[in-house]
C-alpha cells in the first residue's frame, strides 16, 4: 500500500515521503496512529506542500547560521579567570565558560556543545575556537583568556 508519512520515522523516511509498505501494517499501525496518510490525489498534493514548506524552513535556518557565523567572525571574546605563574590558570575554560560569555554579549542561541574545543584551555593567551551553527556552516571565535 502507498502511504505518505505524516512524522519523521526512523527507517522508513521523513515527513512528506510517500513509501510502499506492506497493507496490514498501513492499516493497522500508521494510519491509526496519525503516522501516515493513504496516497491519494488530495495527499500528495498537502505532502508537496509539506516539502516546500520543509525546504524554506531549512534555508531560513541556514541564511540565519550565515548571518550569526559573519557576526561572530568579526567579535572577539575576552575571559578573565585566576591564574598562578607561568600563565597556567586555577581550573580550565570550558565551553560552558565560553557560551556563558557568549550569551552575556548578546549571542543568545548559542549552546555550549556547538562549541568545538578539543580539550579545555589551561593557560592563558588567544584562542581560536571553532563554533558549528549548522550542519554546513561553522564559525571561528577569537577567544582571550586573561588573568583577573
Amino acid at each position: 500500500m502507498k502511504v505518505i508519512l505524516i512524522e519523521d520515522i526512523g527507517k522508513l523516511g521523513s515527513a512528506g515521503d510517500t513509501i510502499v509498505v506492506r497493507d496490514g501494517y498501513a492499516r493497522n499501525f500508521l494510519i491509526p496512529k496519525n503516522k501516515a496518510k493513504p496516497a491519494t490525489d488530495a495527499n500528495v498534493r498537502w505532502a508537496e506542500g509539506l516539502k516546500k514548506k520543509k525546504e524554506d524552513a531549512l534555508a531560513n535556518k541556514k541564511n540565519e547560521a550565515a548571518r550569526l557565523a559573519e557576526r561572530i567572525a568579526n567579535f572577539s571574546c575576552s575571559i578573565s579567570v585566576a591564574a598562578g605563574e607561568d600563565e597556567k590558570l586555577f581550573g580550565s575554560v570550558t565551553t560552558q565558560d565560553i557560551a556563558s560569555a557568549l550569551e552575556s554579549n548578546g549571542f543568545q542561541n548559542i549552546d555550549k556543545r556547538d562549541i568545538l574545543l578539543d580539550e579545555p584551555i589551561k593557560k592563558l593567551g588567544v584562542y581560536q575556537v571553532e563554533i558549528k551553527l549548522h550542519p554546513e556552516i561553522r564559525a571561528n571565535l577569537k577567544v582571550w583568556v586573561v588573568k583577573e
